[in-house]
């Protein structure tokens, strides 16, 4: 009988509880191909969120080079475009000249934003190509197998750092967002975080404001910064990965608004 009850009680309290998250309906249901803890699924789904409040699904094209973020046409439901490694912000900018009324985005990683594509980077954003550009910064190679990328911090060991990164001989890691800021065609500029929920509102919020600025023809290019964990990269669980970065990525990588207009949106 009191188990009866108790599962009335449940039942009672299921049903008079408010839904406050679903499943955006523009993100594909299907396994996902990243690493248990890995943050590239958060920004996914929060970036579908944005697109779907802003009503921009019919509307966007998003541009995915080479990297743990080239299969992102499995799971997005919008218009995508593969571009060749580090050339996804030149693919970007001609699809953008011909559409100009399109929604564009390009999402990459820090081997190929920071990497192999520094070079269509710069200038895209030093033309203000009225784009926007999501830079997941996991500070590794993912995909490859872990090798040092630009973003490395000192000390730290890779398959290609073995006894960690010597800036000596292997330089200093790149803060790409405080590179590109200072440009004058850089629009909106800013580094979040999905480590907790409160970091995931932030991103949600920065990422919206790019949009809208997109969508209003405002300045030049936004700049989404996204420093985020790779637990098997870095050869740790998901969680001890958020406590590195809470306790000392985020100290080299300081997060939030580097660039921002003067009359930017609260």
């Amino acid at each position: 009988m009191s188990e009866l009850i108790s599962e009335g009680v449940q039942c009672k309290l299921l049903n008079s509880m408010d839904k406050v998250w679903d499943r955006p309906d523009s993100l594909i249901d299907v396994p996902l191909h990243y690493c248990p803890g890995c943050g590239h699924s958060v920004v996914h789904r929060v970036l579908m969120e944005v697109l779907e409040e802003l009503e921009l699904i019919e509307n966007t094209i998003g541009i995915a080079p080479v990297g743990c973020s080239v299969l992102a046409y499995f799971y997005l439901d919008i218009d995508m475009q593969e571009a060749a490694h580090g050339r996804a912000t030149a693919v970007a900018t001609g699809i953008k000249r011909v559409m100009p009324n399109k929604t564009i985005f390009t999402y990459q990683g820090d081997g190929d934003l920071a990497a192999i594509g520094t070079a269509e980077t710069i200038h895209t954003i030093n033309r203000g190509e009225n784009i926007v550009m999501i830079f997941i910064n996991n500070g590794i190679y993912g995909m490859t197998g872990g090798q040092m990328a630009p973003t490395t911090l000192p000390g730290v060991r890779t398959s290609t750092s073995v006894d960690g990164r010597d800036v000596e001989s292997q330089g200093h890691p790149l803060k790409i967002a405080d590179m590109i800021s200072i440009l004058p065609g850089a629009y909106y500029v800013t580094r979040q975080a999905v480590t907790t929920a409160k970091a995931v509102r932030k991103l949600k919020k920065a990422l919206k404001k790019a949009f809208i600025y997109q969508m209003n023809g405002e300045g030049g290019t936004s700049f989404i910064e996204v420093v985020s964990n790779c637990p098997s990269g870095w050869k740790m669980t998901p969680l001890e990965s958020n406590e590195w970065l809470e306790n000392d990525i985020f100290d080299f990588y300081e997060l939030g608004d580097i660039k921002v207009p003067k009359k930017g949106i609260k």
